[in-house]
């Protein structure tokens, strides 16, 4: 009988298999027409991706076809290794937002109201921005306006 595999090792698959094939995360976005920011993601186990792209990238990765099934279930989303993460990129994003997430917050309130942005409805992007003092990293996060409905039970 044969094993499914897990989403943590199919990951680690794909992340050994990509390197050993020298692809770059852009090419396996291209190759399945999706932000390279999405395809990422979700090959870090973190989007479902449709059995017919799965197929592409589990090609490209020389990966068993089960994987096809594994890379199009729901993941469980989000949950780092750690409350506070370890790893310097993904920590400077949280003390980016230790630091200004409060003013954010309050911004966002003055412009729009009472309400949240939906990382549901939402995309992300990345971009390299040459700069005389070193380049920079231009992170562009978009998400859906959702405001606050306070509704009584009765309606």
């Amino acid at each position: 009988m044969l094993i499914p595999m897990t989403r943590n090792e199919l990951t680690e698959q794909i992340v050994v298999s990509r390197l050993a094939k020298g692809l770059s995360w852009q090419e396996l976005a291209d190759a399945i027409g999706r932000p390279v920011v999405w395809t990422t993601s979700a090959l870090l186990g973190q989007h479902p991706i449709p059995a017919e792209l799965g197929k592409v990238l589990v090609k490209m990765l020389d990966l068993d076809d089960s994987a096809v099934a594994v890379l199009a279930a729901p993941p469980m989303r989000g949950g780092l290794p750690t409350a506070v993460p370890t790893d310097p990129t993904i920590y400077r994003f949280y003390e980016a937002l230790q630091v200004y997430g409060g003013a954010i917050k309050e911004v966002i309130h003055e412009q729009f109201g009472d309400g949240i942005m939906s990382a549901i409805n939402f995309s992300v992007d990345l971009q390299k921005k040459p700069h005389p003092s070193g380049d920079r990293v231009v992170v562009t996060f978009d998400g859906k306006w959702l405001p606050y409905q306070w509704v009584s039970a009765n309606e």
